[in-house]
């Protein structure tokens, strides 16, 4: 997966290249998610270093979860007569209209970070995050740390949010013809409150909880903190989730996630505003771009070093 991601990105750099001696154009990248989010920290870095070696214009804006006001800023985009828009998707068909908009203006609009079908986006850069959820339940089960009759916690920042949603889905189809049984928690986009949160549930229901599934990147990377809070010693409880931030490589490292998944955040702002650069050139893309890696203790120095800047 890695190798795919070095020659797809090897790729969109001769594009942005060309790109650079073109006149420059105006591109917006428009993100779901929360400026204190760790993860979109990176989405961000991906999105401004296009900026940076293409040459061209990037305008971002983070929404918080706010549909209304990410449906806004995309009609923002498309009456200043962007060049190429990039979104997340904030919740499923939430789009549906505006990119329809988009479209009619001649405007091409990929999707990142979370695919949403309903839309008739241009291409999506991201994880197929059925496929995620699959993954990380099939992990437990397959390492032998979930069995008929388990109850796992499924703690998410945003209630509702297409991620979650599609995560659970994919948990479902692993569990649910196993007889284990889930719940899911909403939380917040506060890191405080999230540990709060966290840390009341784990405390009322550490009997029963068998194993954790992070569904977002706070919430996993909250878990060394809501363990140290509780008590609960690092491998007590198996944990798997998100793991684009430092705080969930450390995690990894010292043993309190057993597996975490990287999604690749630069590469996918990077690819998906070459895929939108593309388009504005008149090659349409014909094709999605996945990426995601799950990883361990014995990888997590890999993306900890990535995230640092090593």
């Amino acid at each position: 997966m890695i190798r795919r991601l070095k020659l797809l990105v090897a790729t969109a750099l001769v594009a942005g290249g060309l790109s650079a001696a073109a006149e420059a154009k105006t591109y917006y990248w428009i993100s779901h998610g929360a400026p204190a989010d760790p993860v979109w920290t990176y989405f961000l870095a991906g999105a401004k270093q296009w900026a940076e070696d293409t040459g061209n214009t990037v305008n971002t804006s983070f929404h918080s979860g706010d549909v209304p006001s990410h449906q806004e800023a995309v009609r923002a985009a498309i009456a200043a007569k962007a060049d190429g828009i990039v979104s997340s998707s904030p919740d499923p068909g939430s789009l549906v209209e505006v990119v329809k908009e988009a479209k009619a203006a001649g405007i091409p609009i990929i999707n990142i970070n979370t695919p949403d079908p309903s839309a008739d986006f241009d291409a999506y850069v991201g994880g197929d995050l059925v496929v995620v959820g699959q993954r990380w339940a099939q992990y437990l089960v397959d390492n032998g740390h979930v069995q008929s009759g388990d109850f796992v916690w499924l703690p998410v920042e945003v209630p509702g949010a297409t991620y979650g949603v599609q995560e659970e889905e994919g948990i479902a189809s692993v569990f649910k013809p196993l007889g284990i049984t889930w719940e899911v928690t909403d939380n917040t986009l506060d890191q405080a409150e999230v540990i709060n949160r966290m840390t009341d549930y784990l405390t009322a229901n550490r009997g029963r909880i068998k194993a954790i599934i992070g569904l977002g990147d706070m919430v996993t990377g909250s878990i060394k903190r809501v363990f140290d809070q509780v008590g609960v010693a690092p491998g007590e409880i198996p944990v798997v989730g998100w793991g684009n931030s430092l705080d969930t490589t450390q995690a990894v490292l010292e043993g309190y996630v057993n597996a975490a998944m990287w999604q690749d955040p630069q590469a996918t702002s990077y690819v998906g505003l070459s895929l939108a650069a593309m388009a504005a050139s008149g090659i349409p893309p014909g094709f999605d771009v996945i990426t995601g890696a799950l990883y361990e203790k014995d990888r997590a120095q890999v993306y900890d070093d990535i995230m640092s800047g090593k």
